[in-house]
């Protein structure tokens, strides 16, 4: 059976280098391109690129509507259906494009790649993201074990998250030197930290409790005093594993080595929220938790814009709209109280109205 096309191979290289060069999409992004290109593909016994119609893309629909997601084993959800079929229109967009394929393709075709208005509603709206209460966070932190190397790494990195919001692929990537205890900030260096779209910024440790911050300190003290690391090691080492006597592998301590992704992470958050009898939180968030908070806490736009900037984010927007989800039983809070202030609010009004009378008066 055939597996590739070789001229589709070298215009997919050259379209995946175009998207990472030209347009700066990450490596996650254009894998999300390649996969979508190899389901096309694999649907049409790969044939050539220059023989797309629009029955192709009518049939494509069809067939990846009855896929099923391996993992769970259900139908792909209408937002995977959508990415894919809009990475594919967006592809053979470009192809339209290049010499040798504009006499081939025609255009229009790139449109039967929709879903329809209903699907594509369905498929991009805006759903409500469990959030991690601080309590929850605390409850997490106070029942983990605090005994071994590892103990102490994996409850620090639940407290680092909540400190710093920082995203778990940036986590796996710092180094200690990039923690400054006395100035209370993670400087987050786009040159060796892997932050989302190479951004360099320093965040200041959110207020989330001494306890949280006292974790960490002790944590680099840890790190520096007994086990003799130094500015440019991990901050959260990779575990090392060994095959013990029965020839089974078993955890001895750190490698002074960065994880090479934020899978290990994850896999402690996961731990951590079982044993503590709660459903997973994800690190990522975290970050929701941290928005949550600053609502509450922050009085004026000025306060929300640096609270915003903490987070990485460079517009205030972001943070609303990515993440500034008021959960349900806080809205019905918030509706309910709106009730009494609105009197206190029309009496402000009055007692302004009558002084800028009384101004205005004093000036005749």
């Amino acid at each position: 059976m055939r597996k590739h096309n070789p001229e589709n191979e070298r215009i997919k290289h050259k379209y995946l280098i175009f998207l990472k060069e030209a347009r700066r999409q990450d490596d996650a992004s254009t894998d999300a391109v390649a996969k979508a290109l190899i389901r096309f593909e694999e649907y049409t016994s790969f044939k050539n690129f220059k023989t797309f119609r629009f029955e192709q893309a009518v049939g494509f629909k069809k067939h990846l509507a009855k896929q099923a997601n391996q993992q769970t084993g259900k139908k792909l959800s209408k937002a995977t259906l959508n990415s894919t079929l809009r990475h594919l229109k967006v592809f053979f967009q470009w192809l339209y494009s290049q010499a040798g394929y504009k006499s081939r393709i025609c255009y229009n075709d790139t449109e039967y790649f929709n879903l329809s208005e209903k699907e594509t509603r369905i498929a991009t709206a805006k759903r409500q993201k469990p959030v991690p209460t601080i309590e929850q966070i605390n409850k997490v932190i106070k029942v983990m074990p605090n005994s071994t190397d590892i103990e102490r790494r994996n409850r620090c990195l639940i407290a680092f998250t909540l400190l710093t919001g920082a995203r778990d692929s940036a986590i796996a990537s710092l180094k200690i030197k990039h923690v400054d205890i006395d100035a209370g900030s993670l400087f987050q260096d786009a040159r060796e930290v892997n932050t989302k779209y190479s951004k360099t910024f320093t965040t200041t440790f959110f207020p989330v409790g001494n306890e949280m911050l006292q974790i960490v300190v002790e944590w680099i003290n840890y790190l520096k005093g007994e086990l003799l690391y130094g500015n440019d090691d991990p901050l959260f080492p990779k575990t090392n594993v060994i095959q013990g006597k029965n020839r089974t592998y078993e955890v001895s301590g750190f490698k002074r080595e960065h994880w090479s992704n934020a899978s290990p992470i994850r896999k402690v958050f996961k731990e951590a929220f079982d044993n503590a009898g709660l459903p997973y939180f994800n690190p990522h968030s975290f970050r929701s938790t941290l928005v949550m908070l600053g609502e509450k806490l922050c009085k004026n736009a000025e306060e929300f814009k640096s609270w915003s900037q903490n987070l990485g984010h460079q517009g205030v927007l972001t943070t609303f709209y990515s993440y500034g989800e008021v959960q349900p039983q806080r809205q019905a809070e918030i509706i309910k109280q709106l009730k009494s202030p609105l009197k206190k609010a029309e009496l402000s009004v009055d007692n302004i109205a009558e002084a800028v009378i009384r101004k205005m008066k004093s000036q005749y």
